[in-house]
C-alpha cells in the first residue's frame, strides 16, 4: 500500500497520539477516528448561524403546532363519525 509523509504540528501528534488504541498505528487510528466521524450524524452540526439555527428550531415547533393541531381534527372527526354510529 502507498503512503505519505505529512507534517504536523507536536501538539497535534500528542492529541493524535493518546487516541492511539494497543498496538494501532497512527494510520490506523486516523482512519478509525475519520470513520468515526464521518458516521456520525453530528460531523455537520454546527454549520448553521445562530440566527439560522433559531430560524430553524421556529420552523419545526411550527411545524410539529401544525401536526398536532390536525392530529386534533382528525381525531375530533373521527369522535363525531363513531358518535353518529352509535
Amino acid at each position: 500500500m502507498a503512503s505519505k509523509n505529512i507534517g504536523i504540528k507536536e501538539d497535534v501528534y500528542e492529541r493524535l497520539k493518546a487516541h492511539k488504541r494497543g498496538d494501532e498505528s497512527f494510520s490506523e487510528t486516523l482512519d478509525r477516528i475519520l470513520h468515526e466521524l464521518d458516521s456520525d450524524w453530528r460531523t455537520n452540526a454546527g454549520f448553521l448561524t445562530e440566527e439560522e439555527a433559531a430560524d430553524l428550531e421556529a420552523a419545526v415547533a411550527r411545524g410539529l403546532e401544525d401536526a398536532d393541531d390536525s392530529f386534533d381534527e382528525l381525531g375530533n372527526e373521527i369522535d363525531e363519525r363513531l358518535s353518529r354510529e352509535s
